[in-house]
């Protein structure tokens, strides 16, 4: 265990339950160095994490902090919301159904249901993918601002991860072009070999897609016919997630 990291998380806690600390109220409650919170101090509020009152010395949390606590609620209100569906859709085709957002250019796994076969993809929560070669990564991608996916792909780049990888930038706005009017995207085996995936768009308040769901599972079950039979459904719980969410598309 990092002993600052520790401290530094002790230090976040005493303002969350007493607000409006100095660093000689923080250094008494925690039994701390006065040097060693005022170094820490002195980090968090260089970075927005915490403010200081100029007027009396306080701190109290910053910018920062309440992005991350306003990205947190997201985040734990789309796994509330989300949940029924996912085990809806588990229920329905016996395949795993993942929940995504859209973080820092690529998707972040955040929830998982699992199929019960034994040939199955596993969880991934926790996990990165890019956008532009998984389902749920190309199903955000696609409602982006052309100018933002063009971005996107200048920064991260479009490398291959298997033979179907797309990695020219014209097939992708021509892929994006059929997720746009179809309303699904489609992994076919272009993230790892043997995996096929159909992922779907889920709208926020706002109007804008920086989420999604997919079943995925082998390819050899997944065929492109049971992938297009299981679409409807997939689309339709993106769909009603979005309408929970506060989306009136």
């Amino acid at each position: 265990m990092v002993n600052t990291v520790l401290k530094t998380i002790q230090i976040l806690d005493s303002l969350v339950t007493t607000p409006n600390q100095g660093v000689s109220d923080l250094a008494r409650n925690l039994g701390m160095p006065k040097s060693s919170v005022f170094g820490i101090l002195e980090t968090l509020t260089s970075t927005d994490v915490l403010e200081r009152n100029a007027e009396n010395g306080k701190f109290h949390f910053g910018t920062k902090a309440i992005e991350w606590g306003n990205r947190a609620q997201v985040d734990l209100d789309i796994c509330r919301i989300a949940r029924p569906f996912l085990q809806g859709l588990n229920a329905q085709f016996d395949e795993t159904v993942h929940l995504t957002v859209l973080d820092r250019d690529e998707v972040l796994y955040l929830d998982c249901v699992e199929s019960r076969r034994r040939l199955r993809t596993y969880s991934v929560i926790g996990v990165r993918a890019p956008l532009y070669c998984t389902s749920v990564g190309k199903a955000i991608l696609a409602y982006q601002d052309d100018d933002e996916i063009r971005r996107i792909a200048r920064v991260k780049g479009m490398a291959p991860f298997t033979a179907n990888t797309i990695t020219d930038l014209g097939a992708l706005f021509a892929e994006i072009g059929r997720i746009r009017r179809e309303g699904y995207a489609i992994d076919d085996m272009e993230h790892e070999d043997h995996l096929r995936c159909i992922g779907a768009p889920i709208w926020n308040a706002e109007g804008t897609v920086n989420a999604s769901l997919s079943l995925s599972g082998p390819a050899e079950r997944n065929t492109p016919e049971r992938i297009r039979e299981m679409a409807p459904s997939v689309v339709e719980a993106g769909l009603e997630i979005s309408r929970r969410l506060g989306w009136r598309g």
